[in-house]
């Protein structure tokens, strides 16, 4: 029941993630589909199947990685996000660096860390 229920909050959070800027929808995604994984075969299939997320979730199972449009998606939503919350957010600065160094470090496992994957072309037979 506990993977149930965080594998909805994390799916509550994703939704949320595809609508507001500065919250990641990913993370949450493949949260949601590990916690399903270990507690209902139903909820992992409807996960799947979804128009939002499934190719997303099928892309991590099968290639462990994510599109380069997904990537160049993240990247363009967090820089402005950040740089904006920064700027014009009245923080002390310690609390701007470490919102910064955060983005960087999240930035950089996107970019470096997280394989792209890439798309076949279509052979021919």
């Amino acid at each position: 029941m506990l993977f149930v229920a965080a594998g909805l909050l994390c799916v509550g959070l994703a939704y949320l993630g595809a609508i507001l800027p500065g919250l990641p929808t990913t993370p949450w995604v493949l949260l949601a589909g590990y916690c399903f994984s270990r507690s209902s075969p139903r909820l992992e299939r409807w996960l799947k199947r979804s128009p939002i997320f499934g190719r997303l979730l099928r892309d991590w199972d099968e290639h462990r990685g994510i599109r380069r449009p997904v990537k160049v998606v993240a990247v363009c939503v967090v820089v402005p996000v950040v740089t904006l919350s920064i700027v014009f957010g009245g923080l002390p600065i310690r609390v701007k660096w470490v919102i910064g160094g955060l983005a960087c470090v999240g930035l950089c496992v996107i970019v470096f860390v997280v394989p792209t994957v890439r798309d076949r072309p279509p052979s021919e037979s």
